[in-house]
């Protein structure tokens, strides 16, 4: 129902900033908008398990964010583009992961996921 698409990884220095953007192309045949999905940022480093990094609901602009980015980063949407946006500032060597972008329907389970895109923070 929904194919999403991110970009904007790649390498950065600590201190420095990047912005990842996940383009969703949404099947309208199936009477839904980008606006009924909420979306998340999720990130998995080598040898470790994926996790949530933030995440903004589908039916209002509440976000939420795990404490290790908490202050740092941002996510928050443009549904005019079908886009959701992952600001990322005072980044550290531990951001250094593979970031995905994922979709649930209206609070549901994470359903469909990006291919992912790389971020690299050297020191």
């Amino acid at each position: 129902q929904v194919q999403l698409v991110e970009s904007g990884g790649g390498l950065v220095q600590a201190g420095g900033s990047l912005r990842l953007s996940c383009l969703a192309s949404v099947r309208t045949s199936y009477g839904r908008t980008f606006s009924t999905y909420g979306m998340g940022w999720f990130r998995q480093a080598p040898g470790k398990e994926r996790e949530l990094v933030g995440r903004i609901e589908w039916n209002s602009p509440t976000t939420s964010y795990a404490d290790s980015v908490k202050g740092r980063f941002t996510v928050f949407r443009d549904n005019a583009k079908n886009t959701v946006y992952l600001q990322m500032n005072s980044m550290k060597p531990e951001d250094t992961a593979i970031y995905y972008c994922a979709a649930n329907i209206m609070g549901g389970p994470w359903t469909y996921w990006g291919q992912g895109t790389q971020v690299t923070v050297s020191s």
